[in-house]
């Protein structure tokens, strides 16, 4: 079976003062672009803390699309390094500068450097869901069961 990606045009611009890379794709498998630290220095997230880190990048995703800001899986594994909001959508209606929220979800402080990889960004197709409001819904096998309802 070959990947046959969705192609779409997305347009970019840089915003500040510090020039991160445009985003690539590393590998022709991947689905995801790598966002850097627009950082004009080195921002120090102590365990438990949270901040905002800009991505220097702005993005005009077409109608029908979303931008999902994701955590970097090495990051995590080796430093407890995850998003907040995970992942975070970047709306097609929006225009401005892209942020990551991190949080330190280790035990020691971690050092972010200008220009470090922080995020990735996956572009997805969107559906648009139309709601009915009705008195019951079909059944199923599961019914109400919710979390662990189909074991471990």
């Amino acid at each position: 079976m070959s990947f046959s990606p969705i192609p779409v045009t997305i347009r970019i611009a840089r915003t500040g003062p510090i020039r991160v890379a445009i985003p690539s794709y590393k590998t022709p498998g991947a689905a995801g672009l790598d966002l850097e630290a627009a950082l004009d220095g080195n921002v120090t997230l102590l365990p438990g803390e949270r901040r905002l880190i800009p991505s220097g990048l702005c993005f005009e995703i077409p109608e029908g699309f979303e931008g999902q800001v994701r955590p970097r899986s090495g990051l995590a594994l080796k430093h407890g390094i995850g998003m907040v909001n995970s992942p975070g959508t970047i709306d097609s209606d929006y225009r401005g500068e892209v942020g990551v929220m991190l949080i330190n979800l280790g035990q020691d402080p971690f050092t972010i450097e200008p220009l470090a990889r922080i995020a990735q960004l996956v572009i997805c197709p969107v559906a648009s869901a139309t709601l009915v409001e009705v008195e019951a819904l079909s059944g199923t096998t599961r019914g109400e069961g919710g979390y662990g309802s189909t074991g471990v």
